[in-house]
């Protein structure tokens, strides 16, 4: 019972250990792309959630980036004519990995 203890408890150790807060998250902390390019630098296309809201959409083929799309006052867009639960730009483009989904 103690060797399981021990190894759960190592185990969890090895897990918070690889938490690092990041420094500045407008960069792609991706580093399986060779890229790690400012994401201001790559293109966002516009998925629709259920409810109908905007958010803009990154996809680098390793991880994806989301954020709710505003007006310039700061409110949520959420009367998009486009069709709920849908995907819509080249969201896919900025990264050199292929993404096999």
């Amino acid at each position: 019972m103690n060797m399981i203890k021990m190894t759960a408890g190592l185990g969890l150790m090895l897990a918070v250990s690889a938490c690092t807060e990041v420094q500045n998250k407008t960069i792609d902390q991706n580093i399986f792309d060779g890229g790690n390019n400012d994401l201001s630098n790559m293109t966002a296309g516009i998925w629709v959630d259920p409810v109908g809201c905007e958010h803009w959409i990154i996809d680098d083929g390793v991880e994806g980036y989301a954020d709710l799309r505003r007006t310039p006052d700061g409110k949520p867009v959420c009367n998009s004519d486009l069709p709920r639960e849908t995907a819509v730009g080249p969201f896919k483009k900025g990264s050199n990995f292929a993404d096999l989904l």
